[in-house]
């Protein structure tokens, strides 16, 4: 006759128990091996999830679990620990300067800008907006824009005028002059 463990039969134990006692120590070899406590943490917790996920494909024994959540566990980490790896090949072939870099800069400020424009337009008079969006935005013709609004060509003409002189104001000359660029000079 041979004696059991208490360890032995998980399924005495349910998964928050499981948990409780094992996870503090899949914490710890995450740690060893990531040297970083929360990433070590969130390795642990995913061994979990993936066990709960195939629990009905793995041995009821105590060992057989233990065993399968730290090998979940190293197979993580050494995955993390390969695209970590990756990640630092690839930045030091490709180094980025987020502040010395033009493009990134440059699409920072346009980024700024066009955000600027828009609350801009969307201050205007309702009838400078509309006209301002069918006409620069969308696309429209005058006439186009006449039909649409209900309203005479001449009319599209002032409003837009107005608005236009109303944006040179408020937006100031480098805003006003990427509005013309992106806008106005397709």
């Amino acid at each position: 006759m041979s004696s059991k463990n208490n360890d032995d039969i998980v399924s005495v134990l349910p998964p928050e128990q499981l948990f409780k006692k094992l996870y503090p120590r899949l914490c710890n070899f995450a740690n060893y091996l990531l040297k970083d406590k929360e990433q070590a943490k969130d390795m642990a917790q995913d061994a979990f999830i993936v066990y709960l996920e195939q629990q009905d494909n793995i041995s009821d024994k105590f060992s057989a679990v233990k065993s399968f959540l730290y090998t979940a566990v190293k197979n993580a980490c050494l995955n993390k620990i390969r695209h970590n790896n990756i990640v630092d090949v690839y930045n030091k072939k490709n180094p980025l300067d987020i502040h010395s870099d033009p493009k990134i800069l440059e699409g920072m400020i346009r980024a700024e800008v066009v955000a600027k424009i828009y609350e801009k337009i969307n201050a205007l008079p309702k009838g400078c907006a509309m006209v301002i969006r069918y006409g620069y935005l969308e696309g429209l013709s005058n006439s186009e824009i006449a039909k649409e609004m209900g309203i005479s060509i001449n009319t599209v003409k002032s409003q837009k005028k107005r608005a236009l002189d109303l944006m040179k104001t408020h937006l100031g000359k480098a805003a006003m002059a990427l509005f013309v660029v992106l806008y106005i000079n397709k």
